[in-house]
């Protein structure tokens, strides 16, 4: 807790270089996805192949986040994945070999409804072209790996960046990954639309701090 007599004037400076810091980051606007087999449409219960003995294997799944930035021009990911097998050698068996990596989007997309394709990052169809920025980074050891890439203004999968921001924001859009098994998609995660503005979290808090302030000193 603050000092008693910790000065006013210095707890206003405090928070204005919070507020100055926060705002600077605050045109970009963030997104989240957790990824499971039970969001694909139909669900996905990943097996082992014939030849690697029949059976279950390991439920996959994943998370990824997203920046839209300040201009609405590019948007960058990063997405973890887990029990997918992102070089074709972290297994045996072939079923979860990754194929494709997509994020989907369209006006009448819900949480169980499908989409096209709008931006391919991994497999066919590939958009991160203009540039490249795809860094894929498969686990040193265990099943998995890591994806990010940005999407950029002139990229699309017939379409853009900016014609699907409407959808994006709206909560109509997906992030899925496909394997050998699971062609139409292995794995899904909603893209879910930003959350409360941290800044106001800011603001709400740093008013109860000097208001808890203003009542010790006036009580003192």
């Amino acid at each position: 807790m603050l000092p008693l007599r910790f000065p006013l004037l210095s707890i206003a400076v405090v928070v204005f270089g919070t507020l100055l810091a926060s705002t600077s980051a605050y045109g970009d606007t963030s997104f989240s996805a957790i990824l499971t087999n039970g969001q694909e449409n139909p669900p996905t219960v990943p097996t082992l192949s014939a030849g690697a003995g029949g059976g279950a294997r390991p439920a996959s799944f994943g998370t990824a986040t997203f920046l839209l930035n300040t201009a609405e021009t590019s948007m960058t990911f990063t997405a973890t994945i887990f029990n997918i097998d992102f070089t074709g050698t972290q297994t045996a068996d072939p079923n979860d070999n990754l194929v494709a990596a997509h994020i989907h989007a369209g006006p009448t997309v819900t949480p169980t409804t499908n989409g096209g394709v709008v931006w391919g990052f991994f497999g066919a169809p590939f958009n991160d072209n203009m540039p490249n920025d795809m860094v894929f980074t498969p686990f040193a050891t265990g099943v998995g790996g890591t994806v990010s890439g940005k999407w950029d203004a002139p990229e699309g999968n017939g379409t853009t960046l900016t014609a699907q921001l409407e959808n994006i924001k709206a909560g109509r859009s997906y992030i899925n990954f496909h394997t050998t098994q699971f062609g139409g998609g292995e794995i899904r995660g909603a893209i879910i639309a930003p959350e409360p503005s941290s800044l106001l979290l800011v603001l709400t808090g740093t008013a109860g701090l000097l208001g808890v302030y203003r009542r010790r000193m006036l009580g003192r």
